[in-house]
């Protein structure tokens, strides 16, 4: 069977796998839930994995439960060796993965069927990744959520899978930021980094936030230590950890954000080698109470805490205050 090419556009210590010609999906129909999204929608509760990322259970061709990692920096739902030989997976050729750190050549299992509550994600070949480079048992990418908008709770620990044919409720959310897609995946083109117009990837497949050179030499960075992380295919990528003042979206400003600067074969992949460019990680995501992503919308909605809420809307009155977390 000839390779076929895998993408990875992820950060640190965990990765994104981005497959090309990813099968679609098929989905069941969605279940009960509560709080701003639709009726229609599933709850499930989330759990912490090791690296501050958030899992879910999954059953495998019917084993498992399994913790999986949301992931929508990656474009491809993965495994580990570990369920590929519990679940008896027949292989299905091998991949060329684009880590943060390398290109390697991985195998392929061929998955009949996976189960997330409700939602099902059918007849797809899934990169075999190793668990220590991985943080959880697999992946799942955005080609089983491309029919979903998903919503992460970080309040209560939960995500909402709503089917995205469903009229969406935007209650409660103060930030709403149009995207575009590249890949599959939804990218902020209209961030300002220190005044810098920079693109930005959300990346709950990471825990740390990194941005690439051509940032840096634009914002003038200065280093502050040198930081030295895993990707998934085990290859360690050396970058420079430096805090800059402002982050801003839709009028709301991150300040002192630490950003791990390096370049990397996963932005290149993206065609994003020489612009400025960045992907948030879990542990800037979590400064917000919720963050849904609507992909057949390409929309992403931020809900802030309470009293960031209040300066917001005095902002619109006022037009004299810039919000700040």
């Amino acid at each position: 069977m000839s390779a076929r090419i895998a993408l990875l556009a992820s950060a640190l210590a965990a990765a994104v796998p981005v497959f090309a010609n990813t099968p679609a999906a098929d989905t069941a129909a969605p279940v009960a839930t509560t709080g701003v999204v639709d009726p229609a929608a599933e709850v499930l509760t989330l759990e912490q994995e090791r690296h501050n990322r958030l899992t879910l259970p999954v059953m495998v061709e019917g084993t498992g439960p399994f913790a999986f990692m949301i992931d929508t920096g990656s474009q491809a739902t993965a495994i580990t060796h570990e369920i590929r030989t519990i679940a008896k997976l027949a292989p299905a050729g091998t991949a060329v993965l684009v880590g943060m750190a390398s290109r390697r050549e991985v195998e392929l299992a061929s998955v009949s069927r996976i189960e997330f509550g409700s939602n099902s994600f059918t007849n797809f070949s899934a990169p075999v990744l190793a668990r220590e480079h991985v943080g959880a048992d697999g992946i799942i990418g955005l080609d089983a959520l491309q029919d979903f908008r998903v919503l992460i709770d970080f309040r209560k620990q939960t995500i909402a899978v709503e089917d995205a044919s469903i009229k969406e409720r935007r209650g409660g959310y103060e930030i709403v930021v149009r995207a575009r897609s590249r890949l599959g995946q939804l990218l902020i083109t209209d961030a300002l980094v220190e005044g810098v117009r920079a693109t930005v990837i959300i990346d709950t497949g990471a825990q740390s936030s990194l941005g690439n050179t051509a940032l840096r030499e634009k914002i003038r960075a200065k280093r502050a230590q040198e930081v030295i992380t895993t990707d998934v295919n085990g290859v360690d990528i050396v970058g420079e950890l430096a805090f800059v003042r402002s982050l801003t979206i839709e009028g709301l400003s991150l300040t002192n954000v630490p950003l791990t600067f390096a370049d990397t074969p996963a932005f290149a992949a993206l065609g994003l080698k020489d612009q400025p460019v960045l992907s948030l990680g879990m542990q800037h995501l979590a400064l917000f109470d919720r963050v849904a992503i609507d992909f057949s919308r390409q929309r992403i909605l931020f809900d802030v805490p309470a009293d960031i809420a209040r300066a917001m809307r005095q902002a619109k009155q006022t037009g004299n205050y810039r919000p700040q977390f």
